[in-house]
């Protein structure tokens, strides 16, 4: 396994070139760091689910290009659905489509439908397009972490999660700090009208006004299965847990309005939801790397990105 640091247009190539000969490439994205196979490779659609310890119906999600690319994974794509890719691809958002012939069962965990997203990182948008001029078609990436861990925000976190079971001639791609750092808004686009399935930094509100439509929220039961539905995910070895900590040790997760209790570890102090989900995966982390057992958050809220930062703590917190 190679960590390449200046992804230059001949890196890129060369991992464009490494995922067609069926290694796994880790690339960097807007929203986390994900682990990228061939999305028509059996193979390698299988060693993601080994590096990663994931059950495999748990589907993938199939990054393209573009928006051209799109026809060739789904089938009857609403206007809806067309929609929201004019407005938020490339972006993080990722559409929900009842599939075609092309999407492989262990990518779509034999539902019929499948997951696409069109990413909006230069190094990921590169890699893709120059993977598509070798004849491929897309890239299968989950994030690139240990199944229900947090999900990796930078090309270290990556080696470091999973260094150990990659191979040679699998590739990271580091392209620094990720721009947003938690994952992708989820919408199922095969009803009559738009379904949230897992928040992100693309809302509701966002939703709505792109498609004319009024969206629901169905997070404790979808109809399809998605990344992130488990009621335990996105969770660091420590415990993680609500509120306010009473002892010394401790770490704290919380907006920067909220004093440090004395004695407890200050793990982020955003400013804003916008900054408390680019730093959360990160302080998590840090939480774990300084050997802490317990690790105390406060939710931002209102609406907005918000949502989405609740959603993610919810199920940190279920993770012990």
């Amino acid at each position: 396994m190679q960590v390449i640091e200046n992804c230059t247009p001949d890196e890129i190539q060369k991992a464009a070139k490494a995922l067609v000969d069926g290694k796994l490439v880790a690339f960097p994205t807007e929203t986390v760091y994900g682990l990228g196979a061939d999305a028509t490779n059996q193979s390698a659609i299988a060693r993601i689910y080994s590096v990663k310890a994931r059950p495999v119906n748990h589907p993938l999600i199939v990054h393209i290009s573009s928006i051209n690319q799109a026809e060739k994974w789904a089938t009857d794509i609403s206007e809806y659905a067309l929609d929201l890719a004019r407005h938020f691809w490339p972006g993080p958002i990722t559409l929900i489509l009842k599939r075609s012939g092309l999407a492989l069962d262990a990518v779509t965990g034999g539902q019929d439908s499948v997951g696409l997203r069109v990413p909006s990182n230069p190094v990921a948008l590169n890699l893709l397009a120059e993977f598509e001029k070798l004849g491929g078609s897309g890239v299968a990436a989950p994030s690139a972490n240990r199944f229900g861990s947090v999900s990796p925000t930078s090309a270290k976190a990556v080696e470091a999660e999973l260094g150990f079971f990659m191979e040679e001639g699998d590739l990271i791609l580091d392209d620094g700090q990720c721009l947003i750092g938690i994952e992708s808004t989820i919408v199922d686009c095969t009803q009559a009208a738009p379904i949230v399935l897992r928040p992100g930094a693309v809302t509701t509100e966002m939703i709505d006004k792109a498609t004319g439509l009024r969206n629901t929220f169905n997070l404790d039961g979808p109809r399809v299965r998605v990344s992130g539905q488990m009621a335990s995910h996105y969770s660091p070895k420590a415990v993680v847990e609500f509120g306010i900590p009473t002892e010394r040790g401790h770490g704290f997760i919380a907006l920067a309005g909220f004093a440090t209790p004395f004695g407890t570890i200050r793990l982020a102090a955003p400013k804003s939801s916008e900054e408390y989900a680019k730093v959360l995966y990160q302080a998590l982390r840090r939480g774990d790397e300084l050997g802490l057992e317990r690790i105390f958050v406060i939710e931002p809220q209102g609406n907005g990105l918000a949502v989405a930062i609740r959603d993610r703590l919810k199920k940190a917190v279920s993770g012990k």
